[in-house]
């Protein structure tokens, strides 16, 4: 079969709706229309049963006791809103600390800053060079004030996996809730609520081959009973915790895709893994000067690639690679040409995170497309590098720190 162009590497940004969930939607949107809330007729019983079911299969994902600790919302900068406004208000009399890390998506760091404006303390913690939170380093910042810790499952720009499992053994011995945003990790690591005693989870359908626009807040209703203060009011829908008319046929969408991610994540993460190895090895035995971001394996998301080519300007390389979809930073901040604030975080100097690109490999990749693009690529860096002076004089064997460039 001919190779297909573009081709889509940016597999963290969002995925394609797989052709199973597709299949499972479509009824929703003509036949079974109905409004989940109206119970006083076959629509929304229909529509209500579709609802529940999927709340199932989501709870079934992540390793939920209940259905019940699912909530619907609109995706995962909700879920996260949802999770640290809700419970600061809720539990503002016990204490008004939080923490979080530096390098959490925008949607929880964001949100952080608008609780410290409301008078919330926030702590950001620092992470090491391969982006790992130390689990002291949680256990240090704890007063008698926290209310909650909240810290990703995986980093969507540099794939590296947390440790949440001890940050939970810490949370949960201090009688502090623990909150992840575990959008990029869900079906790609290892993940259960129970056993890492994860009080709240953030999910979205569509990093999981699902569809836009749907997403879910797990929220713990026992051992801790975790409350929040509703920050969507108007029907009291979803227990009172998230009011509005339900997304059926996206949360039908969203249970499918959950489904299937129950039953083959182990699968696809050996697939991808193996597709991400093959990427790495003919990329870095081509190329020299090339440095890995985030941690190493198994601490990485196995479709993650994240790579600073050296003496490559990260905006040059996608233009000149324009028929691959990848991405320099995460897709939320890619508009913005200040160096990623991940890398940053992690201690990578500005040359090096203005040089990344993140490859993000998924379910519909195949063997033939990381030959090609790894090919594309190598021809593409030492053409680069071959019109830098800066690459010139680095192999000329001149230390580029020690020159004192002329002001014009």
């Amino acid at each position: 079969m001919a190779l297909q162009l573009p081709i889509y590497m940016d597999y963290h940004a969002t995925t394609p709706a797989d052709p199973r969930v597709v299949e499972a939607m479509l009824p929703y949107f003509t036949q079974k229309f109905g409004n989940a809330a109206s119970r006083n007729h076959s629509y929304g019983w229909v529509a209500e049963e579709a609802v529940e079911y999927a709340r199932t299969q989501v709870a079934t994902l992540i390793g939920a006791k209940s259905d019940k600790e699912i909530v619907w919302t609109s995706g995962a900068t909700e879920s996260n809103n949802l999770a640290l406004k809700g419970v600061a208000e809720f539990y503002k009399d016990k204490g008004n600390h939080l923490i979080t890390t530096k390098i959490e998506h925008k949607a929880v760091l964001d949100t952080c800053k608008r609780l410290e404006r409301e008078g919330f303390e926030v702590t950001y913690l620092d992470v090491g060079k391969d982006g790992l939170v130390d689990p002291d380093d949680v256990k240090k910042a704890i007063t008698s004030k926290t209310i909650l810790v909240s810290v990703m499952l995986a980093n969507n720009e540099v794939g590296t996996v947390q440790p949440l499992a001890e940050i939970g053994k810490l949370t949960r011995a201090a009688g502090v809730l623990l909150h992840t945003d575990a959008v990029q990790g869900v079906g790609k690591v290892e993940f259960d609520v129970e056993a890492m005693n994860v009080d709240l989870a953030s999910l979205t359908a569509h990093k999981m081959y699902g569809p836009k626009g749907v997403g879910a807040l797990f929220v713990r209703r026992s051992k801790p009973r975790v409350r929040l203060v509703a920050q969507m009011d108007g029907g009291g829908h979803e227990r009172g915790m998230r009011s509005g008319t339900l997304n059926t046929t996206g949360i039908v969408g969203f249970g499918k895709a959950a489904e299937i991610m129950t039953r083959e994540w182990r699968d696809e993460a050996k697939r991808l893994f193996t597709l991400r190895e093959r990427l790495r090895t003919k990329l870095f035995g081509a190329l020299g000067d090339l440095h890995l971001n985030g941690a190493d394996d198994p601490r990485r998301l196995p479709g993650n690639l994240n790579i600073s080519f050296t003496y490559v300007e990260g905006e040059a390389m996608m233009m000149a690679i324009k028929d691959v979809a990848v991405s320099s930073g995460s897709a939320c901040t890619s508009a913005s040409l200040e160096p990623s604030y991940v890398l940053r975080a992690m201690g990578v100097g500005e040359e090096d995170a203005h040089s990344s690109i993140r490859f993000g490999l998924g379910r519909f990749n195949t063997e033939e497309e990381v030959d090609y693009v790894a090919e594309l690529v190598i021809r593409h860096v030492h053409r680069l590098r071959d019109m830098s002076p800066l690459w010139e004089m680095h192999r000329e064997g001149i230390d580029l720190k020690t020159i004192q460039w002329a002001a014009h």
